[in-house]
C-alpha cells in the first residue's frame, strides 16, 4: 500500500470512529472501567456515618474536632489491545473482513481511552508476535496505531493465542484493561488467560463472519485454508460434511466462552454482518450495572 493510500484509509477511519467514540461511547467507556485504585484528595470534617478508619489524626489535633480523609478514584487506566492477525484474520464475505472490523472496533475503543486521558497499547500477533506498540497518550498515536493495523503484513501464518497473552504478562507490568480480538479458531490458552485475568482486566472480542457458522451449498468447490496454505475439494452439499463444518464452529466458541469464564474474564461477540455498536453499547451498559 503506498503512502498516500494509507494516509486516506488512517484519515477514513478516523472521522468514523473518532465522531462514534465522542458522541455514542464517550459517557459509557468513563463509567463502565474503573480506575486502579484510590488516591488520597483532601481532608473534610467528619460528619455521621464516616468510617472511622479514614480519620486524619495529625489534622484533628491541631484543630480540636475530628478531620477524615477524602479519597477519590483514580481515572487514568491503560487499555491494551491484543489483536490477531493472522490469515484467518483477513476473511469476509459479505461487508467486510474481520481485519478491517477489528480495525475500527479498535479505533472507537482507543479514541474513547484518549478522550478520558488513558494510555492505548497494542500487541499484533499470529503464531508468533509480530509488533508491539508500548502505552502511550494522544491523537497522534491512536493514527500510529491504525496505520500499522492497515499496513502491518504478518510474517506468522496460524494463531497462537497463548503465545500473546505470555508476552501480554511479561511486558505489561502495570494493571490495564486488556481486549484480545480474534476469531478464536485456537485452543489450550487457559493457564496464560487465568495468568492474566488475576491481574488484568481482561475482555475476549470473538469476531466471526457468517460464512464461518455454516457452509454454503454450492456443489463441489475448492475451499483454501489460509493458516496451513492448503487446498481441497469439498461438497458442501453433503449432510455429514456440512455438519462437521457447523460443529467445529460451534465448538470453538464453546470453548472461547467458556475458558473466559473459568478465568475471570469477560467476552463480546460480534458478527461481521451486524452493527458492532449494538454489541458496545450492551458490553457498556452490563458493566455500569456491575460497578
Amino acid at each position: 500500500m503506498d503512502k498516500a493510500t494509507l494516509l486516506k484509509k488512517v484519515r477514513l477511519i478516523e472521522i468514523k470512529t473518532k465522531g462514534i467514540s465522542q458522541n455514542i461511547f464517550s459517557g459509557e467507556y468513563h463509567s463502565a472501567f474503573k480506575g486502579r485504585g484510590m488516591s488520597f484528595s483532601e481532608v473534610r470534617e467528619y460528619t455521621y456515618g464516616d468510617d472511622v478508619r479514614n480519620i486524619e489524626w495529625n489534622v484533628t489535633a491541631r484543630m480540636n474536632h475530628p478531620f477524615v480523609k477524602v479519597y477519590e478514584e483514580e481515572r487514568e487506566l491503560t487499555v491494551m489491545l491484543l489483536i490477531d492477525i493472522s490469515r484467518s484474520a483477513f476473511f469476509g464475505t459479505q461487508v467486510q473482513t474481520k481485519n478491517a472490523l477489528i480495525t475500527e472496533i479498535a479505533a472507537v475503543l482507543s479514541f474513547s481511552a484518549i478522550n478520558n486521558n488513558d494510555k492505548v497499547g497494542v500487541i499484533l500477533f499470529t503464531d508468533r508476535i509480530e509488533k508491539f506498540i508500548p502505552p502511550k497518550k494522544g491523537k497522534t498515536h491512536i493514527l500510529r496505531i491504525i496505520s500499522d493495523l492497515l499496513e502491518t503484513e504478518p510474517k506468522g501464518k496460524g494463531t497462537d493465542i497463548a503465545a500473546a497473552l505470555d508476552y501480554f504478562n511479561h511486558v505489561v507490568k502495570k494493571r490495564s484493561i486488556a481486549f484480545v480480538f480474534s476469531d478464536f479458531f485456537d485452543r489450550q490458552y487457559e493457564k496464560p488467560l487465568q495468568i492474566a485475568a488475576r491481574k488484568h482486566d481482561v475482555i475476549g472480542v470473538h469476531i466471526h463472519d457468517k460464512r464461518e457458522e455454516e457452509m454454503p451449498r454450492a456443489g463441489i468447490i475448492r475451499m483454501y485454508d489460509a493458516e496451513t496454505e492448503t487446498l481441497q475439494w469439498v461438497d458442501t452439499h453433503d449432510a455429514k460434511t456440512r455438519q462437521a463444518y457447523a460443529s467445529y464452529f460451534r465448538e470453538s466458541v464453546q470453548y472461547f466462552r467458556q475458558t473466559f469464564l473459568k478465568s475471570g474474564a469477560d467476552t463480546i461477540s460480534i458478527h461481521s454482518q451486524k452493527p458492532y455498536i449494538n454489541e458496545l453499547h450492551g458490553f457498556f451498559r452490563k458493566r455500569m450495572m456491575l460497578r
